[in-house]
């Protein structure tokens, strides 16, 4: 097929599909809102750990390494796979490897390496620890940008992930969380937006669900109060 017809094909199946177009704009505002009421740092921690994750709520930075430590302990890491992000600064996470002899892999000390030597590095692994940029409690769900320092992949490729949230991260409906990124401008959306509930799952082997096959199968989250 030449490529003229190709593209032709593709304007017919597009402008088929536009009579199909259900309109919003006389839909009520809040239409398909449901939220999360009352303490919503207590639902989320409810709905993570109903979608198969872990999440501890604590009071204060202190009480965050200490979970972060024994999750640390709990996978024996010799390697930690990290975001760049302001709460983990506030958190002193490289302060808080150095002292435990874990190697700290992020975007500042891997941008010179080439992408082969990188992905080993990223490959190696034993944890993920990264925050988010908002927090859905309705259903228990990270909302991440993925942009340089702070990488889907420490989210993907360690078998354990942990996330590191706080309170005005967190908001009660996913609505809420979209209306944040249009607030924020969408041309400054990044080119890769993931949701993420739960530990990796997939039902594609004879249709039993299996955890840990395409990312992570162990998911914690610190909701700091």
């Amino acid at each position: 097929m030449s490529r003229e017809a190709f593209l032709a094909r593709v304007q017919q199946a597009a402008e088929q599909g536009r009579a199909y177009r259900v309109s919003h704009q006389e839909l009520p505002p809040q239409i398909g809102y449901v939220g999360a009421a009352g303490d919503l740092c207590e639902h989320m921690a409810l709905e993570i750990n109903a979608v198969g994750g872990a999440a501890t709520l604590v009071d204060s930075l202190e009480q965050a390494r200490a979970v972060l430590g024994a999750y640390l302990t709990e996978v024996a890491a010799k390697s930690a796979l990290c975001w760049q992000h302001p709460l983990l600064d506030r958190l002193g996470v490289t302060s808080f490897l150095q002292e435990r002899n874990i190697a700290q892999v992020n975007y500042e000390q891997t941008a010179a390496l080439d992408q082969p030597a990188r992905r080993l590095a990223q490959l190696a692994g034993d944890i993920g620890i990264t925050s988010a940029d908002i927090a859905v409690a309705e259903t228990g769900t990270l909302l991440v940008c993925s942009r340089p320092g702070q990488e889907r992949v420490a989210s993907l490729l360690p078998p354990m992930h942990v996330a590191i949230i706080e309170r005005s991260q967190i908001v009660p409906d996913l609505l809420d969380a979209f209306a944040l990124l249009h607030d924020h401008g969408l041309d400054q959306l990044p080119s890769n937006i993931a949701l993420i509930t739960g530990p990796s799952k997939t039902g594609d082997i004879e249709l039993q669900l299996t955890t840990g096959v395409h990312g992570p199968g162990k998911w914690r989250v610190i909701i700091i109060r």
